[in-house]
């Protein structure tokens, strides 16, 4: 094997330390898992607006940054009251490049609007989605949860078993797609991203569908297997469409990574990148179509 096939130790090693990270929080839950996502969309931001300052936009960087924080606190206190929370977010960006001294355009504003959707709105889904029945069985101060006595992954919060699924099914998808596309990948899949091939694709959503059916039926879900293998393609196949939307916005701003923060990765937004538009598309499966299937 040569060394352009092999995996760099670097993305091995801070991708352990982040899974190894991501599980604790997930598993906590509560405002711990809220304070850890408000930091990682943060520095996200941060770099998405790098991306759009390299087109030579000027964005409400400032107020963007601060009504996303405003957004995700009210994602865990009250989730329907965050829906309410993103037009008036909008609304106060538009104000604010509105009595800029200089004129705002239609790229400043859009640019600012897409930093507060993107990177802020879509993924405090993830944040609705822990928060199911965790009030309920919380016993660590700030709502946070530590298991005390193992009986199996159904006496465990909704969100926290649902979270890791879909969690598990994306690093299935990512992980399935890069090695199989390094190493046996010939057919490319788009010029968005010359490295990204059909093989390593189709692996990765077959990869996520494996583990979603496997998922649905340990938790026993209405429908098995057609909701797992469901949820396995919307989750590999959303996953695999951020990934390239990502890689759209890298190619229009001419830089390689959005940033250097995770050594073997890049920044943020190039590990981040799969979770974005799969964090609605989980909770509204969870929350609206399990529910209304007869339990066999």
């Amino acid at each position: 094997m040569n060394s352009e096939n092999s995996m760099p130790w670097s993305r091995i090693l801070s991708g352990i330390i982040a899974i190894a990270v991501a599980l604790i929080v997930f598993l906590l839950g509560g405002w711990y898992f809220t304070a850890f996502f408000a930091v990682i969309i943060y520095l996200g931001q941060l770099e998405y607006f790098e991306l759009v300052r390299a087109k030579g936009i000027a964005p409400a960087a400032k107020t963007t940054l601060v009504v996303t924080q405003i957004l995700l606190f009210v994602s865990n206190l009250n989730p329907d009251l965050a829906d309410a929370i993103f037009p008036v977010a909008g609304t106060l960006i538009c104000f604010y490049l509105l009595f800029q001294p200089k004129f705002a355009t239609i790229a400043d504003i859009s640019a600012s609007i897409m930093g507060l959707f993107y990177v802020g709105y879509l993924p405090s889904f993830w944040i609705r989605l822990r928060s199911l029945e965790q009030a309920d069985m919380s016993n660590l101060p700030l709502d946070g949860f530590w298991i005390t006595s193992w009986q199996g992954l159904n006496a465990l919060p909704q969100g926290l078993t649902h979270t890791l699924l879909a969690f598990v099914c994306m690093w299935a998808a990512d992980i399935g797609a890069y090695t199989v596309g390094r190493w046996i990948g010939r057919t490319r899949l788009s010029d968005i991203s010359p490295k990204k091939t059909v093989e390593g694709a189709v692996f990765g959503v077959s990869a996520s569908v494996t583990v979603a059916v496997v998922g649905s039926w340990y938790l026993d879900w209405s429908g098995w297997p057609i909701t797992g293998v469901s949820l396995g393609l919307l989750v590999g196949i959303a996953s695999l469409l951020g990934d390239l939307t990502e890689s759209m916005m890298k190619r229009d701003a001419g830089v390689k990574d959005s940033g250097q923060l995770i050594p073997g990765h890049g920044g943020i937004l190039d590990r981040a990148d799969s979770y974005v538009f799969t964090a609605p598309l989980v909770y509204y499966f969870v929350t609206l179509v399990l529910p209304l299937l007869p339990h066999s």
